[in-house]
């Protein structure tokens, strides 16, 4: 597949084309559940034994148990989990995301073992265990590694999941070996995003799919050093450890694309594929598939 051809599949996730809202609208309205305001629209989720056992009361009790900020649906258009605000992850995430399909489609993981950085609340997870013959989830914070394992269990699957902050190495007593990384939504949230790189890359045996902000050639004004090389990057302010959609520093490094592209090669992965470049409310975002061979 041409990379102009998976450009135009995977805006589908993210800005719909006028024809496309058009067809939304008129989507007719299905009977909404009472624990779906009268704003959102329901519309059919992926099925889970678990869930479809539990009445309206119980997955109430369910969303309210943990910090969720996201969800997904079940198959009577139920939440499971929590929009974070009105304006963020206030719609339904899909399983399995676009991204990951597109994975599978270069990387067929059926007997390949996928390394997840960045679990957050297991809905990548979910799709990944789907997939793949081994899933090892990690995340920096706790609650997220629990909401993993929740969220994974009601759909049926069994990832190895285990707290990671990824500012501070390689993880204590765990091999993090895999065919594949899936690297999403991490790497701009970092405060040293070339030495990780540098790290991690060296356990992947086979490919990478990573989606990340970039600072562009104009805003990327300052210079860090790492291992003798100078990379520009942007600086940008992150919340800290309270803030779920940050990173755990105060601060993070966008780099530039073409820093990312060559780091990839030096580490060994000569086929470096940016199928995508988008422009998002923070900033351009890339999402970049690569390969060893």
């Amino acid at each position: 597949m041409r990379s102009g051809r998976l450009t135009r599949i995977l805006r589908w996730d993210w800005i719909l084309s006028p024809r496309q809202l058009e067809q939304e609208r008129a989507i007719p309205q299905k009977k909404r559940t009472a624990d779906v305001p009268d704003s959102d629209r329901v519309e059919e989720g992926t099925h889970s034994t678990f869930l479809a056992s539990l009445n309206d009361e119980d997955v109430r009790r369910l969303n309210d148990l943990l910090p969720w900020s996201c969800y997904v649906l079940d198959e009577r258009g139920r939440r499971f989990g929590k929009p974070w605000s009105t304006g963020k992850r206030a719609t339904p995430q899909r399983i399995p995301d676009r991204r990951i399909l597109e994975l599978d489609r270069r990387f067929p993981l059926r007997d390949l073992v996928v390394l997840e950085v960045g679990c957050f609340e297991g809905i990548h997870t979910v799709a990944l265990a789907g997939l793949a013959r081994r899933v090892m989830a990690a995340d920096s914070r706790i609650e997220n590694i629990v909401k993993t394992i929740v969220r994974c269990a009601a759909y049926g699957r069994s990832p190895e999941v285990f707290v990671w902050n990824v500012e501070e190495g390689m993880p204590n007593g765990y091999d993090p070996t895999c065919d594949i990384l899936h690297h999403v939504g991490v790497l701009y949230h970092l405060a040293d995003p070339i030495r990780h790189l540098q790290q991690i890359l060296r356990v992947v045996r086979k490919g990478i799919m990573l989606d990340t902000h970039v600072a562009s050639e104009e805003t990327a004004r300052e210079t860090y050093v790492s291992k003798g090389t100078s990379y520009r990057y942007l600086p940008y302010r992150e919340g800290g450890r309270e803030d779920p959609f940050s990173g755990m520093a105060d601060h993070a490094k966008w780099i530039c694309e073409g820093d990312l592209v060559r780091l990839l090669r030096d580490s060994g992965f000569r086929n470096v594929d940016v199928a995508e470049r988008r422009q998002e409310r923070n900033g351009p975002r890339v999402l970049i598939f690569a390969s060893r061979c």
